[in-house]
């Protein structure tokens, strides 16, 4: 057994919100249960590998500042391997029962693709001994298509064809270790599937790549016999100016046009929300009324600051939000609350990585317990309700149903009269809210 890299830590118990201990849940009790099932199974909670354990809290104004003693500084298979362990046990003591991760954050990318893939099966046979250890499952792997130079155009939608037969192979194998450490889901998300300027771009030809590149990815799900659930995340901008996933409508229109929507679903993330001008609730339901809700990256951003910080959450307005959509539309499937989120750059300590992931995990089991109790007090439900009920019977029920037309509404508006008014209650509402807050 490896020397432990958190001695002083011992595993993160629920004492209640009256405790005073910061290394201690106060309202995430993985065994409670809210509306018959156990918090743990709601939440389904996930430690993302790439910021957790990759991120060196660097900065475009400064060199990172994280304090990590279990890495030596090499970028080393040997180094990977070690530190693939310590993320076990820093989940293992976190208590959550998902991680996720890039390909190339798990292991080194070596001088050729032959290489890269031997590294990664090096790294991933310690992931596997540890998964099996832990019991701690992996939640969805990807493959970073953004960050080697190869992609500055792009992967799947890259002017280079070479570039886009790269991505391909890179994501080939990222399936094949998905599948083979039982993943429950795949995600794509675009880094620089979009354009910086259109004067040298040909957009439509590189969304049609893009969905050739998907239906080749779905082709070999099927061919290898993966049984996971894949997944789109959308995102406006950075590091493009444009990127063709920009939000969850954009995302669900291409599915849609390109025959792809019975194949994935939504990761939706709380920043990128924030950049397209939407909240998370907003990218939530449309999600979640085009049955395409499968799984969020939990972080916000901060309103004063105008890029992704990937902070994590906090705000229980936020969480409450979340949960109240997630659970209006049934639940996680096969997706989780997926920490994508980092410390702050003055957190360089390894135990402010258990404070962040801690109040995280508190945040959305407040919002989840709120939301329940929201759900069942029914007076939000019994508004909306109430609000459309028009559309329940008489000219709504045949306007929905499709057995009316322009003559027919033209008549009966004639004879009822000016419609009448209704007030929104917004500010009611927003009272109601804030008595469970």
């Amino acid at each position: 057994m490896a020397k432990a890299a958190f001695p002083k830590i011992k595993k993160i118990q629920f004492d209640g919100p009256d405790s005073r201990n910061p290394l201690a849940f106060k309202h995430y009790n993985e065994s409670e249960v809210v509306e018959g099932k156990t918090m743990k199974d709601h939440l389904r909670f996930s430690v993302v590998y790439w910021h957790t354990f990759r991120n060196p809290l660097s900065d475009p104004f400064g060199a990172g500042t994280a304090v990590r003693p279990w890495d030596d500084g090499t970028d080393s298979v040997k180094n990977a391997e070690n530190r693939a362990r310590v993320a076990f046990e820093f989940m293992e003591k976190l208590g959550n029962p998902y991680y996720a991760f890039h390909d190339r954050d798990v292991a080194p990318e070596g001088r050729t693709l032959a290489q890269s893939n031997k590294n990664f099966d090096a790294v991933v046979k310690v992931l596997k001994e540890e998964q099996q250890r832990t019991g701690i499952k992996l939640l969805w792997g990807t493959a970073c298509l953004f960050a080697n130079p190869r992609y500055m155009h792009g992967a799947a939608t890259s002017c280079n064809a070479d570039a886009f037969a790269y991505a391909a192979a890179q994501v080939k194998k990222a399936l094949e270790v998905t599948k083979e450490l039982g993943g429950e889901g795949y995600t794509f998300w675009g880094g620089r599937e979009g354009y910086s300027t259109l004067w040298n771009t040909d957009l439509g030809r590189e969304v049609d790549h893009l969905a050739q590149f998907l239906h080749m990815a779905v082709d070999y799900k099927k061919k290898i016999g993966f049984k996971g659930q894949f997944y789109i995340e959308p995102k406006p901008k950075e590091p493009t100016k444009h990127q063709y996933d920009s939000d969850a409508a954009a995302c669900l229109n291409f599915l849609r046009a390109y025959g792809l929507k019975n194949h994935l679903k939504l990761n939706l993330e709380t920043n990128h929300a924030t950049l397209a001008g939407h909240t998370m609730q907003h990218e939530m339901e449309v999600a979640g009324s085009s049955d395409a809700l499968g799984s969020i990256d939990a972080n916000t951003g901060d309103e004063l600051l105008g890029w992704d910080t990937d902070q994590f959450p906090t705000s229980i307005y936020l969480t409450t939000q979340c949960m109240l959509s997630l659970m209006k539309y049934g639940g996680f499937k096969t997706g989780g609350v997926n920490f994508d989120a980092k410390v702050r750059r003055e957190s360089f300590e390894p135990v402010d990585l258990f404070h962040a992931h801690i109040g995280g995990m508190d945040a959305f089991a407040r919002g989840l317990k709120i939301a329940a109790a929201i759900r069942k007090d029914g007076r939000l439900a019994d508004f909306v309700k109430q609000r459309y009920s028009t559309w329940d019977s008489g000219i709504g029920e045949k306007i929905e149903n499709g057995k009316t037309n322009f003559r027919e509404l033209e008549k009966y508006i004639i004879k009822k009269g000016e419609p009448k008014l209704q007030s929104g209650r917004q500010e009611f509402l927003e009272n109601l809210i804030n008595e469970y807050i």
